[in-house]
């Protein structure tokens, strides 16, 4: 065995990858390349676009070009190798792939992204085969662009590496938001397909129904959430995750919050409003700020899965903290 194929999957769905773009995703969609689990397959098993495959399948190309896919990696790191597995794909595999990295800043679109570097070289492909690649580059890696030339299918790509932490997103303190904590849902503009108390549920969500999301708008307004926090509170990290809100992600986010130990009524910025990329966990690093209440507004309407609000209590927070856990044990 490859010795950095005991190192994670950078790019797993189960550690928040997402494929954020592919040219061509006709006969099999390219989400499945980062799903954790193996590929399986079943014959005579065909939908309105042929027979159904998992992995990632383009149509046949009738002009010259190449196909892409897109991966946002769920653990940025340095990427040790790569596995293109081309599982049960024998007469419609790639001749050829190559992998490419990039290293970019918040939360960008695939066509934002201007810097390439190679990772893996233009190698040959066969079919329903694991191809393991050695990747010598040692820079952090936030995404990677997978080409096939010229078209077909890969059933998965795995990104094996060492992840590498952003530093300024290492807040101390805990999710003040956090249901477990004991912060609570105040209000909601509107919860027609799921709970707002999905939203600071433990653990991340698995599929969309997990999440909180709301009917299609159709007037000028948005909808929004409010939260008590589990304590008073210095704010310091907010993460609005869409992750598996593909079609249905709000195009932009605001968070603003209040303290009601001086003024209940004077609401102000957390997060300003901020554009969202669908599908995506994302980490904002605010002005530290006291708050005992935090409202999320999303715009104009949609699905979040997770809402976190990662702060210090405040001392009187931590005193109510305490009061609670000896009220209720004794």
């Amino acid at each position: 065995m490859t010795e950095w194929t005991r190192l994670p999957d950078l790019a797993s769905r189960a550690v928040g990858g997402g494929v954020v773009w592919a040219n061509d995703e006709l006969f099999a969609e390219r989400e499945n390349l980062i799903k954790p689990a193996e590929p399986v397959y079943q014959t005579y098993t065909f939908g309105h676009k042929g027979q159904i495959y998992d992995g990632w399948e383009t149509r046949r190309r009738r002009e010259a070009g190449v196909d892409q896919a897109v991966i946002r990696l769920g653990m940025p790191g340095v990427v040790r190798g790569i596995v293109v597995d081309t599982a049960f794909f024998k007469g419609n595999y790639p001749p050829f792939c190559w992998v490419e990295g990039a290293q970019a800043e918040g939360y960008p679109t695939a066509d934002e992204i201007t810097e390439w570097f190679p990772l893996v070289e233009r190698s040959a492909l066969k079919g329903d085969e694991k191809h393991h690649f050695d990747v010598a580059e040692g820079r952090r890696v936030t995404h990677v662009r997978l080409t096939i030339d010229p078209d077909g299918g890969v059933a998965r790509l795995r990104v094996h590496g060492e992840p590498v932490a952003d530093p300024r997103l290492l807040v101390p303190g805990i999710d003040l938001a956090a249901l477990e904590n004991g912060a609570v849902v105040t209000g909601c503009s509107n919860m027609f397909y799921s709970s707002p108390n999905n939203l600071i549920a433990p653990g991340q969500a698995t599929v969309m129904g997990e999440g909180w999301e709301t009917a299609r708008r159709r007037d000028d307004g948005n909808d929004w959430v409010s939260v008590k926090l589990a304590a008073p509170g210095v704010v310091q990290l907010v993460e609005l995750d869409t992750s598996h809100f593909k079609g249905n992600a709000p195009g932009w986010a605001s968070v603003s919050g209040c303290d009601e130990r001086t003024d209940p009524d004077a609401w102000f910025d957390v997060l300003p409003r901020t554009r969202l990329q669908p599908d995506t966990r994302h980490r904002f690093v605010v002005d530290s700020v006291e708050a005992t209440h935090v409202r999320l507004d999303i715009y104009p309407d949609g699905g979040m899965a997770r809402l976190r609000v990662l702060g210090t209590p405040t001392a009187d927070g931590a005193a109510h903290l305490r009061s609670l856990w000896t009220k209720s044990s004794s």
